[in-house]
């Protein structure tokens, strides 16, 4: 009798242990089950890019998100301008798509099949920055994955070129030594409504070894003079700010008090 209630133990206890197991095989496939399969990935700027596949796939094996930037891709291919992750993957349909996550963004697996397997990205990729999408064949959304970078890009500036700051002035630096860095924040707005700020964003260090900030000064809709300050390694946000994409802004006769602290200030 004792016999046979060890073995009614036993054999209870394989198999709840075997449907443990198969319920952890089953929450891995979905979490991998993603509808997309990944073909390549790049990151860097159109200009300047490196293949970042391998690096991917190994990321994929810890963690099915992460934050995108220089120090976890482990590539830095355009020193101080703002970078992004592309990922070019196959559709259940057949066709190509590429997603774009700019540096400070979030990178989620979920969508991708194999993911957490990292098996993908062995296959055949047509190659090309732009992959082999034609350039009005984009019906991608904003920042966490799209893939009509100029298209979206261009709408997104018509959309978020209204922000009701002004700016007046950029300085880069600490109290006692700080440059004006309005021109260079001009060209990175061109180039995209965010990007993560660091020590080489503006080529200049005014004050070696210390930490330093980036202040944006800008008029607010009511005519006050307002301060933002972001410190090194945030990520800056154009949205905000009036003319920002188009780089309509800091005009000789938008003046700047000239005082590091300004008149009033939000930190970043």
């Amino acid at each position: 009798m004792a016999l046979a209630k060890i073995r009614s133990t036993m054999f209870l206890t394989m198999g709840l242990s075997l449907l443990l197991l198969g319920t952890l095989a089953a929450q891995d496939h979905d979490r991998d089950s993603g509808e997309l399969v990944i073909l390549n990935a790049q990151y860097g700027t159109e200009h300047q890019h490196v293949d970042v596949t391998r690096r991917l796939r190994e990321l994929a094996r810890h963690d099915q998100t992460f934050r995108v930037e220089y120090n976890t891709i482990n590539a830095d291919p355009a020193p101080g301008r703002a970078k992004m992750l592309r990922v070019y993957a196959r559709q259940p349909n057949g066709q190509e798509r590429f997603f774009d996550f700019p540096d400070g963004s979030v990178f989620d697996g979920g969508r991708f099949s194999g993911w957490g397997r990292a098996d993908w990205g062995q296959e055949n990729w047509s190659g090309g920055w732009n992959g082999r999408l034609a350039e009005n064949d984009h019906d991608g959304d904003h920042r966490n994955g799209r893939d009509d970078h100029d298209g979206d890009r261009r709408e997104a500036r018509e959309h978020h070129d209204g922000g009701e700051f002004l700016i007046l002035s950029a300085q880069y630096g600490t109290e006692r030594r700080h440059v004006d860095v309005t021109r260079q924040l001009k060209e990175l707005a061109r180039q995209d409504q965010t990007f993560q700020m660091d020590n080489h964003t503006f080529g200049i260090d005014p004050d070696y070894g210390q930490h330093k900030v980036l202040r944006i000064y800008a008029r607010g809709p009511e005519g006050h003079e307002r301060m933002f300050e972001y410190p090194e390694h945030s990520v800056i946000n154009g949205s905000q700010f009036r003319g920002w994409g188009s780089g309509e802004w800091s005009h000789d006769d938008d003046r700047w008090s000239g005082r590091w602290n300004g008149e009033e200030h939000d930190r970043r």
